[in-house]
């Protein structure tokens, strides 16, 4: 198993944001989040990065317990997180974001490689390689942002709403290269509110409502249930 995530709790202050969640994500996988606002999935993804800590319960990556372990750790471990609203450097140029992409890296003939691998991926990208990350487009951004997580070779990709304000073409180019990226050998764990979208990708999906899974199973089956019908797939 690649991602197991047992029984964990965590709190936003007082608000109890995740009550004994567990899922997993098998080598190779792609897996969906999904549930309405506040249900918890960007909690659990921003639990899963480092960012939060769970106060019980467990999360273990490759046979290792990082539950307790620092944002950076967990980087080097291999799980990169693309979160909500794409967070690149807007005062910094597009080349710029991807070579802060490849922090870890120390190898300048690899990380020139995998720029051009970015570029070839993104050929947007490679257009306004000299401009502002805050000056593209939200899809130009989005794959900014996947371009730069993608410098750092993870091995567990974390997406958060990819799809989030794009236009239904744009939406669509995306969830390509989500499935090309996993096709090249990166897991996916996949927040997204276009659940219909994400289902059509995923191998296996969760269901979350107010901090709990609901129901779990291969994404096909999840997407014929008739409470996910009514509840996310426009009944």
């Amino acid at each position: 198993m690649m991602l197991e995530v047992d029984k964990i709790n965590v709190f936003y202050g007082a608000i109890h944001a995740l009550t004994d969640i567990s899922f997993n994500v098998e080598e190779g996988e792609i897996v969906a989040l999904i549930g309405a606002n506040g249900a918890g999935k960007s909690t659990s993804l921003k639990t899963l990065s480092g960012l939060l800590h769970p106060t019980t319960g467990s999360i273990r990556f490759l046979e290792e317990d990082i539950s307790t372990k620092a944002a950076e750790e967990i980087v080097r471990k291999g799980i990169i997180h693309v979160p909500e609203g794409r967070k690149i450097f807007a005062p910094l140029t597009v080349m710029e974001n991807l070579e802060m992409g490849a922090f870890l890296q120390n190898d300048k003939d690899q990380i020139a490689c995998d720029i051009r691998s970015a570029f070839e991926r993104f050929p947007r990208l490679k257009e306004r390689q000299n401009q502002l990350g805050g000056t593209l487009s939200g899809g130009e951004q989005q794959m900014l942002a996947i371009a730069r997580g993608l410098m750092s070779h993870p091995k567990l990709m974390l997406l958060d709403e990819p799809s989030m304000g794009l236009a239904p073409v744009l939406v669509e180019q995306i969830f390509e290269i989500i499935q090309e990226i996993n096709k090249q050998g990166t897991s996916i764990l996949l927040v997204e509110q276009n659940a219909k979208m994400a289902l059509s990708i995923a191998n296996r999906a969760y269901v979350l409502e107010t901090g709990s899974v609901v129901l779990e199973g291969a994404a096909k089956d999840v997407m014929e249930n008739s409470s996910v019908i009514q509840a996310y797939l426009g009944g």
